[in-house]
């Protein structure tokens, strides 16, 4: 496994501090839709809920076909028949709730395309005769699925790699569905479950981007390989820098005298290393 590059490391390092020092202003944001794997017609997936919980507090909003369904009297067995006009309510909810908080930040797993992300949200919504009035700027949106790999390498984890880390952290999985179960509950109308199991993922999101925070997040990378970059730059100093050279080369001179004169005061060492040692 190819250990991290060290710059990248660093960097998203500080926008996970970032985030934690701002967390009052941060939402760890998931959704699930209809599955959009092979998908011939051309149609975007269909939404089933979204959930934005404040990383600070861990106070979560939710926005679910069933829960509007519900409101407009509708039992779960007709949503089928009026899923677009309920899915448009509910993303005017959603909508409304984004806009009325600008200048958040989205903490998120994956969301970065329109295959699956804000943009296909946005889409869905335009779909639907929607028009966003606050589109939330890229540079607020964080992926965490990205930020981790720099931390850690790319062979951090297994895939799908979000499974495979609740298992090596032991949290439990409670209500959570893969992709697979996801699109199954879709096709069986489990749109509770659906609901449950994205309000479920924005708090492993919460609780694994704590732990990267605190550095007590296991992975597979190995202590050398996460620190295997910092090697890397000692090594290239020392080849580089003539003062280190220097020194180094006048320890191991020492050191041999030494060896082979053990009766030389020791004084010695401390005279000749100040000697040939340039100051601060």
């Amino acid at each position: 496994m190819s250990a991290p590059d060290p710059r990248k490391q660093k960097a998203s390092r500080s926008v996970i501090d970032r985030l934690f020092e701002d967390a009052s202003n941060v939402w760890v944001t998931h959704y699930s839709c209809e599955s959009f794997y092979d998908r011939t017609d051309g149609r975007s997936p269909r939404i089933t809920s979204i959930a934005v919980r404040k990383l600070d507090s861990g106070q979560t909003v939710s926005f679910s076909i069933h829960q509007i369904a519900e409101l407009d009297g509708i039992d779960l067995s007709g949503i089928t028949e009026h899923y677009d006009a309920l899915e448009r309510k509910m993303l005017d909810e959603f909508f409304a709730h984004v806009g009325s908080h600008r200048g958040m930040k989205y903490l998120h797993w994956n969301m970065r395309d329109i295959n699956y992300g804000f943009a296909a949200i946005e889409h869905r919504y335009r779909v639907l005769g929607g028009e966003p009035h606050f589109i939330i700027p890229d540079e607020n949106k964080f992926d965490l699925a990205r930020l981790l790999i720099d931390v850690y390498g790319v062979g951090y984890t297994g895939h799908p790699r979000l499974t495979t880390l609740l298992e090596k952290n032991k949290i439990q999985p409670r209500d959570f569905l893969n992709g697979a179960s996801e699109a199954e509950a879709f096709e069986q109308g489990n749109y509770v479950g659906l609901h449950q199991s994205t309000l479920r993922k924005v708090d492993m999101i919460a609780n694994i981007a704590g732990r990267a925070r605190d550095r007590s997040l296991k992975t597979n990378t190995t202590w050398w390989e996460m620190h295997g970059g910092r090697v890397r730059t000692f090594i290239n100093f020392a080849a580089e820098s003539r003062p280190f050279q220097l020194t180094t080369g006048v320890a191991s001179i020492i050191g041999l005298i030494i060896a082979f004169q053990p009766d030389l005061p020791s004084t010695l060492w401390i005279t000749a290393t100040n000697w040939f040692v340039p100051g601060p």
